[in-house]
């Protein structure tokens, strides 16, 4: 390496919630704070994850939050940015440990699942490990699972 250059930085990774990255793709209250902290942490998500932001913008779609335009640029962007996250695939070791977080904490079927993806990615050992929702009942479980929770 030629003096003066610097190696690539290690960023940290954190395990991202949809609602969390939602906010990149549709402007929202907290876009600057979601694309302020996008900028700073790489992205681990469970596989389900692009179904659930494409659930999502439809919605806001149907709604008429958004425009049709909007809703375009938001599956461009999305499709574009998929292929930089790293993915938590399914195993049977996940809807295990799903299952026991449904029972624990007040979660919906794919929220567990996305927690549960965040666990099997730390190990099983989230002291230390950032998690990223926009979900008051989702960061909730996420810190009482011992996570550095953040809420976008």
């Amino acid at each position: 390496m030629a003096a003066g250059t610097r190696g690539p930085l290690n960023r940290i990774s954190a395990f991202w919630d949809t609602s969390a990255l939602v906010p990149l793709l549709v402007r929202q209250s907290n876009t600057s704070q979601a694309v302020a902290v996008y900028k700073t942490l790489d992205v681990v998500v469970w596989w389900a994850t692009p179904v659930e932001i494409a659930s999502a913008v439809a919605r806001l779609l149907r709604t008429g939050k958004i425009s049709t335009d909007d809703f375009a640029k938001s599956r461009n962007l999305a499709n574009a940015l998929f292929s930089s996250w790293a993915v938590i695939f399914p195993t049977d070791a996940i809807r295990a440990t799903s299952m026991q977080l449904v029972e624990r904490y007040d979660l919906r079927a794919a929220d567990s699942l996305q927690l549960a993806a965040a666990l099997h990615w730390c190990g099983d050992a989230p002291q230390g490990r950032i998690f990223l929702s926009g979900d008051q009942k989702l960061h909730d479980a996420a810190l009482l699972s011992g996570f550095d929770a953040k809420r976008l």
